[in-house]
């Protein structure tokens, strides 16, 4: 027969157990959510997880109704908090509610692990969707960004952009301007006949 822990021993053990774990673990909290209020024995309030050793000792039972018991583990069945909750109906051993304190630790381990990998892969196919949204670009041709990002700092250089339009709109301009020079009508070279002298 082993010996039955007390309700500070087992709250002692199970602080030294969920700090080792890697929770920063407050005693003797206020919890205030869903509706439920009640002095929770062991909680780590950013990574929502704690425990509760239910006895007679402190009037436990009074303190969390099993509607509010029932609220808890709704919301910790949608990831939204882990509760160990320990009730002396039955005693407990230290190897016992370690062993059982291990247990619950890993679950919650793994259901993060598995809410974390659901996020990537949810991530990856929204990062794939919007992929295949985009414009297939052919090569050599620039995107209206870069083309208009080029424009900007051409126009910012005061350089004109010189291609074959532009050239020949020139061409036509200057063209225009000029004003047409009359060309004479060429003659006809004349003949010189040389007369013969007479002698």
């Amino acid at each position: 027969m082993y010996e039955t822990l007390s309700e500070t021993e087992g709250c002692d053990l199970l602080s030294r157990l969920f700090t080792k774990r890697g929770y920063a673990i407050k005693r003797n909290v206020l919890f205030h959510e869903y509706g439920v209020e009640f002095h929770i024995d062991g909680w780590d309030p950013v990574a929502r997880v704690g425990f509760e050793f239910l006895t007679s000792e402190d009037d436990d039972h009074d303190d969390l109704s099993l509607e509010e018991y029932k609220t808890l583990t709704a919301a910790q069945r949608r990831g939204e908090l882990a509760m160990f909750i320990i009730d002396e109906v039955e005693p407990v051993s230290a190897e016992a509610l370690a062993a059982e304190a291990h247990e619950f630790l890993d679950e919650v381990a793994d259901a993060a692990h598995a809410r974390l990998v659901a996020a990537s892969r949810r991530v990856k196919a929204a990062g794939r969707r919007g992929k295949a949204a985009a414009p297939a670009r052919r090569p050599g041709k620039k995107s209206p960004a870069s083309a208009q990002s080029s424009a900007a700092s051409a126009r910012a250089t005061k350089k004109p952009t010189v291609g074959k339009a532009v050239r020949t709109k020139a061409v036509k301009k200057a063209a225009e301007k000029k004003p047409m020079k009359k060309v004479k009508a060429a003659r006809p070279p004349t003949k010189k006949v040389k007369r013969a002298r007479g002698r």
